[in-house]
């Protein structure tokens, strides 16, 4: 009697068409939507996964994620890769090399590395990870475009020291790369600190011009009040307050220099005018005693 295939070689070889039909579709058809479809099917026809071992079923399941990264990304849906990834081995640490690398540098493309801070960290610190051959191309994708941009330099220190699958030579050659990017970042910095320095007196400037400017206007207010004070009894009392109200508006809240103004300015003028000859008209005008 011919013996059975094991319960889980039909998954892998149903998953395998399935590869085939969304690379296809990414790379012939560009039918992107499609190919994540296909890739979904092909993973969840894996279902939980067999035991260790078997690596035709690891590496039918990782090519499948690393399809459906590239779909994702071609649809500019990359905030959704993490998570998708993660929907199919639950755990950063089960992560393939492959899928964790082409994870770090597509979030590494878009600016947004912090985004695999944790399970970058998570999956290196994991021994049964460190055993694989992969784990330094890994832990140098993970210094160069995660931690050393986000300024991580004493957790990357850290972390090559603790690594014991290096030799002093590997660990004294990551950690003058972490010392190279470490003084590039302070020379970034004291640049930007000296800018920000050139800066403070331009401001300074323009603020000193703009309260000179406000004093003298002030001033101007001031004048005008002591000189209309005399005969302020005078005056209409309506007359007044608006006169007042326009002379705010000129003097504080807009720019006499600026031609939206003139018409305040003008009406400001003819208000004034008409205030003057109220005072001065035979009705307001006092008495003569003899």
């Amino acid at each position: 009697m011919r013996a059975e295939p094991p319960a889980w070689a039909p998954g892998p070889a149903q998953a395998a068409a399935l590869l085939e039909e969304a690379a296809d579709l990414l790379v012939l058809h560009r039918d992107f939507a499609a190919a994540v479809e296909r890739c979904e099917a092909g993973c969840y026809s894996l279902g939980p996964g067999p035991g260790p071992g078997h690596e035709s079923f690891a590496e039918v399941k990782c090519s499948l994620c690393v399809v459906g990264i590239q779909a994702l990304a071609e649809m500019n849906r990359w905030r959704e890769v993490l998570s998708w990834v993660l929907q199919y081995y639950h755990v950063p640490e089960h992560l393939p090399p492959k899928v964790l690398e082409l994870c770090i540098l597509l979030y590494s493309k878009v600016r947004e590395p912090q985004v695999m801070l944790e399970v970058g960290s998570s999956w290196l610190r994991d021994h049964a990870n460190q055993s694989l051959p992969e784990f330094g191309s890994v832990l140098e994708l993970y210094l160069v475009h995660v931690l050393l941009p986000l300024g991580r330099f004493e957790g990357a220190e850290e972390l090559v020291r603790g690594c014991d699958v290096f030799d002093s030579e590997q660990q004294l050659a990551f950690l003058g790369t972490i010392c190279d990017s470490r003084c590039q970042w302070t020379r970034q910095e004291e640049t930007r600190s000296a800018a920000e320095e050139q800066q403070d007196p331009v401001t300074e400037t323009v603020l000193g011009a703009l309260s000179q400017k406000l004093l003298t206007m002030l001033t101007l207010l001031r004048r005008a009040l002591r000189s209309m004070s005399n005969h302020f009894y005078l005056l209409p009392y309506k007359k007044m307050l608006l006169a007042t109200f326009l002379l705010y508006l000129v003097v504080v809240r807009l720019d006499p220099a600026s031609p939206t103004s003139l018409p305040f300015i003008y009406k400001l003028v003819q208000l004034f005018r008409q205030a003057w000859a109220a005072v001065l008209s035979p009705i307001h005008r006092p008495p003569i005693r003899d």
